[in-house]
């Protein structure tokens, strides 16, 4: 039996937690947690920032391609297979391949290399001048439009409901990469499935011919402060690159140099079905891959991972691809 004041302090202690309890409901009325919210299923906006030197430089995602593996050349298919699984790559529906355009704010210009594609590949494209907006610009804005070559993934975003998408740019292109597009005999000459190209390319630069504001360029021309043209030759007959120079960093925007960064970076021998010479194309690649190891240059490419910027590694075969780390604007290097 308990001590009579210790009986009386449990007995107190009862009555309290008694009448605690009285206004808490039955356990049985307690409601079951809520389902859990929806699935979001969207991306971030796709625009990636970085500085060089002191400009601004500004990866915009159009969106991507499923390519199918047979457009890689110089190769069989148990290579292409290897080197895709090497690099956890998939190659069912295809192989995932970005299109990216890119930015460059120099505080003097604002440039942007390359379009995308607006409405002419399908659902899965289109998306720069989205992007543009959302990273903090408008079309109006872009004073300066560089374009690496004539493909429809790099120039149909020129142009909307048949005007001009950046209205107060000038766009410049190399002289025999629009010699080539843009010629009446070249595009008689060229097989029927390829019409469609020559087709986008013309309607895409129409309205800036129209308004004095189409520009080509030759070898050692000067384009704009800070930025000179790269021949490339290759994938299409006046393929061009741009190195942009700001203090001491170089960051060399190659186009498409790389369409599958898993095979083509360990095999730059591969090349592309729809290149318009392939043996052009490979010796170009393998130039300015080493270019760019030597120098250690910033890359960016059309067709890379998003935001298709970094470096380009030699390894013991072939190269590596390094890309850039996510991070803050650093305005302190």
């Amino acid at each position: 039996m308990l001590p009579p004041r210790i009986a009386g302090r449990l007995t107190a202690l009862s009555m309290f937690c008694a009448l605690a309890l009285a206004g808490v409901p039955a356990l049985a009325q307690v409601q079951p947690p809520a389902a859990p919210p929806a699935k979001q299923k969207t991306q971030v906006p796709g625009y990636y920032r970085m500085m060089l030197g002191q400009f601004e430089v500004t990866a915009l995602y159009d969106g991507y391609v499923d390519l199918d593996t047979k457009v890689l050349k110089f190769t069989s298919p148990g290579e292409v297979q290897s080197l895709l699984a090497r690099m956890f790559v998939a190659s069912t529906p295809g192989m995932q391949t970005a299109v990216n355009a890119y930015l460059v704010n120099t505080g003097a210009n604002l440039i942007l290399v390359d379009t995308g594609t607006a409405a002419c590949f399908g659902p899965t494209l289109g998306r720069v001048v989205e992007n543009l907006r959302a990273a903090g610009y408008n079309p109006a804005q872009v004073d300066t439009v560089l374009l690496t070559h004539m493909h429809g993934d790099h120039v149909c975003g020129l142009m909307a409901d048949g005007k001009a998408v950046f209205a107060n740019a000038n766009v410049y292109v190399d002289k025999a990469e629009a010699g080539y597009w843009l010629d009446e005999a070249s595009a008689a000459r060229a097989p029927r499935d390829a019409q469609s190209s020559f087709a986008m390319a013309r309607a895409a630069v129409a309205p800036y011919q129209a308004a004095g504001r189409l520009r080509t360029f030759g070898a050692g021309d000067q384009l704009v402060a800070g930025v000179s043209a790269v021949p490339a030759r290759g994938h299409t007959p006046g393929h061009s690159a741009y190195l942009f120079k700001s203090g001491n960093q170089s960051l060399l925007v190659w186009g498409d140099i790389v369409h599958s960064h898993a095979v083509q970076f360990r095999r730059p021998e591969v090349a592309l079905e729809f290149d318009s010479d392939s043996t052009q194309a490979v010796r170009t690649r393998k130039k300015i891959f080493a270019d760019a190891a030597r120098g250690k240059l910033w890359v960016a490419g059309a067709h890379l991972p998003f935001p298709g910027i970094g470096h380009v590694r030699v390894e013991s075969k072939g190269y590596a691809w390094v890309p850039v780390e996510y991070g803050p604007v650093r305005t302190d290097r």
